[in-house]
């Protein structure tokens, strides 16, 4: 038993319905070709305003060539006529004759469909379409832009307190090395002291054993009487015995 349910509705195979093809331009269409239906002209028969079903007929530019017929199953040729302007589902046209396509003995009536042939409008369509591609890709660069700024616009508070408190959180954390850095400061200092002294004490009995362990010089004048006995020279003996009176 099959319970699956079908939502889309079908498309005919036939007539204008067909998926949205998201404005771009379709490979399968045939943009040379296109109908309009006269809606209104001159007495001469000379100047045409065309209404279309597919407003593609905007890229036509003033003095574009166009090739019409009235039949296509008819054997005639084409006639041509010369964009004069342009609006939306409308443009003019001007036409020097209708003969190539059209007897001149018949009234040419309002209302008549025509069929046209330009290959300048199938260029204009796909250069529409692809500077199209460009400007999608513009508009998603843009959008992008205005998403971020938008996040950052409703997301502000949060944001300008998460950024606080990443401060804050630096802020206290130099504080307790700056606390630590005292502190270490502090004990290197008793440390130094303790060891100011011990060096002071070392350094006091290092002079001490300097001086003792100092090897004199000798002085010839402190040492010359002794050397005095050994010469033989009438000199009395030192110290003199005193003198009994």
């Amino acid at each position: 038993m099959n319970l699956s349910v079908v939502l889309a509705q079908g498309l005919p195979p036939e007539g204008v319905m067909g998926p949205d093809n998201h404005g771009q331009i379709d490979p399968g269409v045939d943009y040379e070709r296109f109908s309009g239906r006269v809606t209104d002209k001159d007495d001469s028969a000379r100047y045409f305003k065309i209404r279309v079903e597919n407003n593609n007929t905007k890229f036509f530019r003033s003095g574009d060539e166009v090739l019409f017929k009235l039949n296509l199953n008819q054997d005639r040729n084409y006639c041509k006529g010369f964009v004069r302007s342009v609006e939306d589902f409308h443009f003019s046209l001007f036409v020097e004759t209708l003969s190539p396509c059209y007897s001149t003995t018949e009234y040419f009536r309002r209302g008549t469909v025509l069929h046209f042939y330009s290959k300048v409008l199938a260029t204009r369509v796909f250069e529409a379409s692809k500077y199209r591609e460009q400007l999608i890709l513009r508009k998603e660069d843009f959008l992008k832009q205005l998403n971020d700024i938008n996040h950052f616009v409703w997301t502000f508070d949060q944001q300008k307190v998460k950024k606080a408190s990443d401060y804050d959180e630096q802020i206290n954390r130099l504080q307790r090395q700056k606390r630590k850095a005292l502190d270490d400061m502090i004990s290197e200092k008793q440390e130094k002291l303790v060891l100011q002294n011990e060096l002071m004490k070392k350094l006091n009995e290092l002079d001490e054993s300097l001086k003792f362990y100092r090897v004199e010089r000798q002085e010839l004048l402190t040492d010359r009487w002794e050397s005095d006995h050994d010469l033989g020279l009438p000199v009395g003996q030192r110290p003199q015995k005193i003198r009994q009176e």
